[in-house]
């Protein structure tokens, strides 16, 4: 995918691999998340400096942290970068702050994310990153003036004056591309397009669940987030694929998908 205009100053592009799969983990796998984002770095310009962030799960590395809703009770408690998990915690590990994320977020002109979809839906872990990313739209830059977290100082901050010259749009004007797959249920839908084992056929109609057939139904909640947040994502950086519909799900692995010319094809056109 052309993800960014080409500009004299050497671009820097995130990759994020958005699946939570991990050959080092229960599904003795790695996931194709993984392997297009690799894919994505072979095929960009060769001056541009690209750096992948592997989203997936391992049993010796920590989870991403879950949002805790600061901006719920002030926009100034929410800090950018969140400050409710910090760097190499023992009580609150959090992948986000020990991989550096944020900076490496911040440091990018460019954000590609490759994953798949899971269950009509973005995959959790993409959505525990962006939920983390809602600092970034107008949060606090400097916790100073909030005593770290003090929620009384957090609304008396966002009633003040100064508050205005705060809360920014900390991301404001990075470009993000969304590159989006699926199999559409593998072999379990039957030919009326009902999952097969169903016995209650009533409770499911093709025709209503194929009008949420496209990204921007199962990525449009990140995809506007980013938007929201002043990150361009042009619906030319918008891209859904699907394969391995109709086959078994273990006979659509990364050696299957590396034979698939038409798919790969798509994916770098």
């Amino acid at each position: 995918m052309d993800i960014g205009m080409v500009t004299d100053k050497k671009m820097r592009v995130l990759v994020i691999a958005g699946s939570s799969r991990r050959v080092t983990n229960c599904p003795a796998a790695d996931s194709k998340a993984k392997f297009f984002a690799e894919r994505a770095k072979e095929k960009m310009p060769k001056d541009w400096v690209i750096d992948i962030f592997n989203a997936g799960n391992d049993y010796v590395l920590p989870k991403i942290q879950s949002c805790n809703a600061c901006v719920s009770t002030s926009m100034a408690l929410c800090v950018w970068p969140c400050n409710c998990y910090e760097r190499h915690s023992f009580f609150e590990p959090d992948l986000m702050w020990d991989e550096d994320l944020y900076g490496r977020i911040y440091a990018a002109d460019a954000i590609m994310v490759c994953a798949p979809v899971n269950w009509y839906n973005v995959t959790s872990s993409i959505k525990l990153l962006f939920d983390r990313l809602v600092c970034a739209n107008g949060g606090n830059p400097d916790e100073k003036l909030i005593g770290h977290k003090d929620g009384a100082l957090a609304a008396q901050l966002e009633h003040s004056p100064k508050w205005k010259e705060l809360s920014v749009n900390h991301l404001e004007g990075r470009t993000a591309a969304f590159f989006t797959y699926g199999d559409e249920g593998g072999d379990e839908p039957a030919d009326d397009g009902r999952p097969a084992i169903l016995r209650h056929k009533e409770y499911f109609d093709p025709a209503e669940e194929a009008k949420m057939g496209y990204v921007s139904y199962f990525y449009g909640p990140v995809i506007w987030q980013c938007r929201h947040s002043g990150i361009e994502t042009p619906e030319r950086l918008i891209k859904q694929v699907a394969f391995g519909k109709g086959g078994k799900y273990s006979d659509n692995q990364i050696e299957e998908l590396k034979e698939d010319k038409a798919t790969l094809d798509e994916f770098d056109a």
